[in-house]
């Protein structure tokens, strides 16, 4: 049965990167001298060192670890992907004329481009109707594989706010940003008295940082607890 599943890497505190970029996403020189990129990196080192990652890109070296499969496991997972406009526009280029997913690809966008196909099996559509209408589109073409949300961390929310998340997995690196774009920051639309549960279904630690995988439930009341009050 397809899923919809994201997956994340964080700092501990929860930031996937440092302070936001003004720069243009498609100014990498510049996007790399501003304070976003270095909490990028920290915290998706694990992912770059992956022997699956460097290999997918078409780079030599890598190690061959549990972080690599878990990789190797992520990309052989997902039939389709939904990402949002800033992060297509940031790695256009960087992916070049080969990109990593190897699968259709549908932009969450206000502003509308024809198809862009590329090398591989990679194809970029660009949605500008919604995310329902995404998601719907990329289950659709993912032939009975997982659909996967790419990012950015704006788009993880708004898909999670709108109960179309099956699956979180979290790659939490070892360090504290301080500061950053905070993956939960808010954005979800609960009511105080309400949130949304999820369900470990999976860990795997490395020195380099834990995967925790968890279903997602529906919105749930919060409720008081006073077992601790001693009452009757």
């Amino acid at each position: 049965m397809t899923k919809v599943t994201a997956q994340m890497s964080v700092s501990l505190d929860g930031y996937y990167a440092g302070p936001r970029s003004t720069a243009d996403p498609h100014d990498m020189a510049a996007w790399m001298e501003g304070l976003e990129a270095p909490g990028f990196f920290r915290v998706t080192r694990w992912v770059i060192d992956a022997i699956a990652w460097r290999e997918r890109l078409g780079f030599a070296g890598g190690e061959q670890s549990v972080n690599s499969r878990i990789v190797e496991e992520t990309f052989a997972a997902a039939g389709a992907y939904v990402m949002g406009r800033r992060m297509f526009e940031g790695g256009e280029i960087p992916w070049g004329d080969e990109p990593p997913f190897r699968a259709p690809v549908f932009v969450v966008t206000h502003r509308d481009r024809e198809v862009l196909e590329r090398q591989g099996g990679t194809s970029f559509t660009f949605v500008t109707d919604g995310i329902e209408r995404a998601v719907a589109m990329a289950r659709e073409a993912a032939g009975g594989k997982n659909v996967a949300v790419a990012g950015g961390g704006t788009l993880v929310r708004q898909i999670l706010a709108a109960g179309l998340l099956d699956e979180l997995e979290l790659h939490i690196a070892p360090v504290l940003l301080g500061d950053g774009m905070r993956l939960l920051d808010g954005g979800l639309g609960l009511d105080p008295r309400e949130g949304i549960e999820l369900t470990p279904v999976r860990v795997v630690e490395t020195p380099e940082v834990t995967h925790i995988r968890y279903a997602v439930g529906g919105r749930a009341k919060l409720e008081l607890d006073d077992r601790g009050s001693g009452a009757a």
